[in-house]
């Protein structure tokens, strides 16, 4: 099976959460693509994660739903089906661990883990940036969690 788009996951995340903030589905993505690597072994998708100042944002997400403060189902023309069930687990274990959490929690967690920290070093706290959070920091540092349990 071909890899799954952002956009599939989106809408794979948005059909099972209902409307989100804009923030709040942004970092679930986030948290998917992590937790992909790790328990799956592979990215969820291929789109890039940047190291905003609020968080880790897939720009090709951003730029469809730029200027919303809410994002609801069917906005992302994603299709679910492409996703496999080891994905729709992953996505599932995230919503469940994540889900309940506000986009703020979960922007300040974001803050405070070592991809987004290591992709913005040197830059200050309102600084814009495009720099690339690296899928190899992603799986070191959630992998990291997992063998600290």
């Amino acid at each position: 099976m071909a890899i799954a788009s952002v956009f599939d996951v989106a809408e794979y995340l948005l059909d099972h959460t209902g409307s989100l903030s804009a923030m709040k589905l942004q970092k679930l993505i986030y948290y998917c693509q992590a937790w992909s690597l790790v328990w799956d072994e592979r990215p969820l998708f291929n789109e890039e994660i940047q190291a905003w100042k609020n968080g880790p944002v897939v720009r090709a997400l951003y730029d469809k739903h730029s200027g919303r403060f809410l994002v609801e189902p069917g906005m992302f023309d994603g299709n679910p089906d492409h996703l496999d069930q080891d994905a729709r687990d992953t996505i599932q274990a995230v919503i469940e661990y994540y889900g309940s959490h506000t986009a703020q929690w979960l922007s300040d967690l974001t803050h405070s883990e070592d991809p987004w920290r290591e992709a913005r070093r040197g830059l200050g706290p309102e600084e814009t940036s495009q720099e690339l959070i690296s899928l190899a920091s992603m799986h070191k540092y959630y992998s990291g969690l997992v063998s600290n349990e």
